[in-house]
Parts: structure tokens; C-alpha cells; sequence
């Protein structure tokens, strides 16, 4: 069935349900394309192996990106123990084990000190640019990436689930809380060599992205059905421009302030700027 583009003017955030398979990119494309517009952005990548909440910026709300991109994330986790992994996913090329595999009572020891602000090294095979070229490209091309340690927050990480059937190969289920920038991979990685064993990730959901959360998160299927309906359909799928921004500090503009920044222009109010708070 053929979709009707909704043309200019579509403004708000639109929170999509991403399925295992596409990239966040295809994702963005689609929305792109049932929107006709190219003022489209999302908040945040997720792996094609990976589902759960994206949220989609349309028009004017592509303006607050940055600003949602900043917010702490939230997953649901599996963790196998056993092999290692060349992406650290379960995509990679696995090479098993030297020590034994975890038992569960290791495995909830080891949470505690991956837990609260830590260094963490980004996988090889990730976006970061290494000398102008991405890691991946490096070593997808043989060579050794050596990324450096960055610092992130995990506010969260629980063991909710432990499957160890197979002695040699346990499998883990966390959830975790964690600020922007934090790899999900690195974490299954580093649990691994911590608990002396191997691991990587083998399943990501993510649940919560800033304020948005999975149970608002729209499937495809419903987003291309209201595609079908015209302007009137997927705007009432969105949300306003300004959702999820009430964690932010209010400060109060002059009229002349209040234009400025309404055509995108900096301004640094003399009153009502709360103590502490930091300046855009």
C-alpha cells in the first residue's frame, strides 16, 4: 500500500518502538520519508541487534536534541558468560573462555564495582573516530584500536534474572540506569573479566531514553498505519515540542530575550537564573 507524505510544517517528537533489525538511521529514514521533510533527528543510537525506545525529533523539536541527548538511559540486559566476543555482542567472532564460568553469587558481587561513576573503554567496534576514521572501519580492516577510557555514570545495575543451565555457559539478566555515552557492551565485557570468565552481550532493550519510556513507545507497523491517514495521522502520534523538558530550570525572558531566542540566538538573562544552574 502506497503512504501519503505529510509535508511541511509537522512539529514534535515522535517515540518509536525500534524493532531488532534496523539501524536507528533506517528508522529515521522511514519517518523521513512518511514525513517528507528532512528536518528529522533521534535521540540517541541504538545497534540494529538491539531494540526499544528511540525517540524521533520532527521540525522545530529537532532544535532540543541536544538537549534529550544528555539524559540517562535505561536497559534491560543479557549478559552471556563463557566466550568472548571480537564486537563484544553477539554479532562478533566468540573465542571461549580460559577460566570458569561465574557462578551467580560472583556474578552479584561484581555488579557493585561496576556501579557509580567508573572508567570505561569503548568497544573496537564502535563509532568513534580514531585519526579522522571510525574504530569500526579500523578494525574491521585488521587493524588494532586502542580507544581510550572515558568516564561514565551506571546509577543502576541489578541482577534481575540468572538462567545457568549450562554450567559453562551462564546467562545473566541486568537492568541498568546509566548516563549518555555509557556502552552496554563494555559493561557485559568488563563483568566478564571481573568475574575472571569472558562475556558479551547478547540481547539490549532499551527502555527509557530521557523522559520517554517504553510504554509510549510506538511499534512501526502502528506509525506506517497512520501514515495512511493523512497530516491528521501521525500528527496525533506526536508529542509536543517541549516534552520531557520540565527537568530543566525555567527562567523567565523579556520580551525582546523571548524573541532572540525564539530565532535561535543565545541570550544570558541578568535575573532569575536559578544558582548553580548552567548557562545554554
Amino acid at each position: 500500500m502506497a503512504h501519503r507524505s505529510f509535508g511541511p510544517g509537522l512539529d514534535g517528537i515522535l517515540v518509536v518502538d525500534k524493532p531488532i533489525g534496523p539501524t536507528s538511521h533506517d528508522v529515521v529514514a522511514l519517518v523521513r520519508r512518511l514525513a517528507a521533510t528532512k528536518r528529522v533527528g533521534h535521540g540517541g543510537t541504538l545497534d540494529p541487534f538491539a531494540s526499544g525506545v528511540l525517540p524521533i525529533f520532527l521540525g522545530r523539536a529537532t532544535r532540543v536534541v541536544e538537549f534529550h541527548l544528555i539524559g540517562r538511559k535505561a536497559y534491560r540486559a543479557t549478559v552471556c558468560f563463557g566466550a568472548s566476543s571480537a564486537t563484544d555482542d553477539l554479532e562478533g567472532e566468540r573465542t571461549p573462555a580460559a577460566g570458569p564460568a561465574p557462578d551467580r553469587a560472583a556474578v552479584e558481587a561484581a555488579l557493585a564495582g561496576l556501579t557509580g561513576t567508573i572508567r570505561q573503554r569503548p568497544p573496537a567496534y564502535s563509532a568513534i573516530k580514531v585519526g579522522g576514521r571510525r574504530a569500526y572501519a579500523l578494525a574491521r580492516a585488521g587493524e588494532t584500536v586502542s580507544l581510550t577510557e572515558r568516564e561514565v555514570t551506571i546509577d543502576e545495575l541489578r541482577l534481575e534474572s540468572w538462567e545457568g543451565t549450562e554450567p559453562d555457559r551462564p546467562i545473566a539478566g541486568l537492568e541498568v540506569v546509566c548516563s549518555a555515552g555509557t556502552y552496554i557492551r563494555s559493561l557485559a565485557r568488563d563483568l566478564g573479566e571481573r568475574v575472571g570468565s569472558a562475556a558479551y552481550l547478547g540481547a539490549l532493550r532499551r527502555t527509557a531514553a530521557g523522559s520517554f519510556r517504553e510504554d509510549e513507545a510506538l511499534p512501526l507497523d502502528r506509525i506506517r498505519e497512520a501514515a495512511t491517514e493523512g497530516p491528521p495521522g501521525l500528527a496525533r502520534l506526536l508529542l509536543p515540542v517541549d516534552a520531557g523538558l520540565d527537568r530543566f530550570p525555567e527562567v523567565p525572558l523579556s520580551a525582546n530575550e523571548a524573541a532572540a531566542v525564539s530565532r535561535g540566538q543565545f541570550v544570558r538573562p541578568t535575573s532569575g537564573f536559578p544558582a548553580g544552574a548552567e548557562r545554554y
